[in-house]
C-alpha cells in the first residue's frame, strides 16, 4: 500500500473522510429507492406450447407469442413463459398448478378457464390443391370417391367435429388420420396434414383453419383454403370458434386488464392474424359477435 509514501498520501483527511462517508450514505439511499422498483416489475406468466407453430414456439415466433408480447407491452409487465406440450392434461399442469396465469388461444367458454372477450373467429377448412376439386361442404358428393386427411385429437386419437361430421354422413371408408400432436421431436408436427395435400398423398384435408392457413402459404405447390359448409353440422357440432385467452376462474382483475388490452390493439392484433394467414369469419377490423 505505498510503503513509501509520505504519511499524508497514506492516511486521507477528516473532510476527505467525512466525505466519503456522505457519498456511501447517499448511494446506500439511493439502493433502497431502487430494490422495490425493481422487485415489483409487474411480471405476465404465459403457459405456452414450445413446438406449435403458428400459435407458438420456444424461439416467440408464434402469433400467439406476438399478441402475448403486445399485451405485456400494454400493461407494463415483463413477459415470461412456462413451456408445455399442448396436449392432455396442459392447463393441469401449467395454470392450475400456479406457473403460469395466462393461455392464449383458447375457445371462448371453455368450462375450466375463465375466458376474455374473443379477439377473432375461425373455422375448419377444407384444404386441396389449386388444380383440384373445390370443395366447399360436407354435403359434396365428391367426398366419397377422395381420399381425405383428417386431424385426430389427444393421446387417444378422439374424432374432431370434421371427422364426426363425415361419420354421420358414412364418409369413413377413405379418411387418413393425422394425430393433431404428431412426432413431437420434429418441428411444426401439425403441418403434415397439410403437406400431404401439396404432396399428393391425399386428396383433402379438413384442418383448423389457423394451421391450415399457415402452413398452406408454404407449399410449393398453391393450395385452397375454404371455410367448411355447414357451419353447425346438427345440434352440437359446431365447426366455428371464438377464440380468447384464459385465467384461473377467480382471475377477474387480470381477465379485465387483458380485455382492455386486446381492445386498445384491435387494429395491430387483426393485422397480426393477417400476416400469418388465419382464415376469419369475423372480418378483421370488425367486432365478434
Amino acid at each position: 500500500m505505498c510503503s513509501g509514501c509520505p504519511e499524508a498520501l497514506k492516511r486521507p483527511s477528516r473532510q476527505v473522510r467525512k466525505a466519503l462517508q456522505r457519498m456511501a450514505t447517499g448511494m446506500a439511499a439511493l439502493a433502497l429507492l431502487l430494490l422495490p422498483a425493481t422487485a415489483n416489475v409487474r411480471e405476465l406468466r404465459v403457459c405456452a406450447d414450445p413446438n406449435n407453430m403458428p400459435f407458438s414456439n420456444a424461439a416467440g415466433q408464434g402469433f400467439e407469442n406476438r399478441i402475448a408480447e403486445i399485451v405485456a407491452a400494454d400493461l407494463g409487465a415483463k413477459l415470461t413463459y412456462t413451456w408445455w406440450a399442448q396436449r392432455r392434461g396442459f392447463v393441469r399442469n401449467t395454470l392450475k398448478a400456479g406457473l403460469c396465469d395466462l393461455v392464449p388461444g383458447t375457445p371462448a367458454n371453455l368450462e375450466m378457464l375463465r375466458t376474455t372477450t374473443p379477439y377473432y373467429r375461425s373455422s375448419y377448412v377444407f384444404v386441396t390443391r389449386q388444380d383440384g376439386p373445390d370443395v366447399a361442404s360436407f354435403n359434396d358428393p365428391r367426398l366419397r370417391a377422395m381420399r381425405i386427411g383428417v386431424q385426430l385429437i389427444g393421446d387417444d386419437g378422439a374424432n374432431s367435429p370434421p371427422v364426426q361430421a363425415l361419420g354421420r354422413r358414412g364418409i369413413v371408408g377413405h379418411l387418413v388420420g393425422y394425430p393433431v400432436y404428431g412426432d413431437y421431436s420434429a418441428p411444426n408436427p401439425p403441418a403434415r396434414i397439410v403437406e400431404a395435400v401439396a404432396t399428393g398423398d391425399i386428396d383433402l384435408a379438413v384442418v383448423w383453419g389457423p394451421l391450415a392457413g399457415y402452413f398452406a402459404a408454404k407449399q410449393k405447390v398453391p393450395l385452397r383454403v375454404t371455410p367448411v359448409m355447414p357451419r353447425i353440422d346438427g345440434p352440437q357440432l359446431p365447426m366455428i370458434y371464438d377464440i380468447s385467452m384464459g385465467v384461473r376462474r377467480e382471475d377477474d382483475a387480470l381477465r379485465g386488464d387483458v380485455n382492455s388490452a386486446l381492445a386498445r390493439h384491435k387494429a395491430e392484433i387483426d393485422a397480426l392474424l393477417s400476416q400469418y394467414g388465419v382464415p376469419r369469419l369475423d372480418g378483421p377490423g370488425s367486432p365478434v359477435r
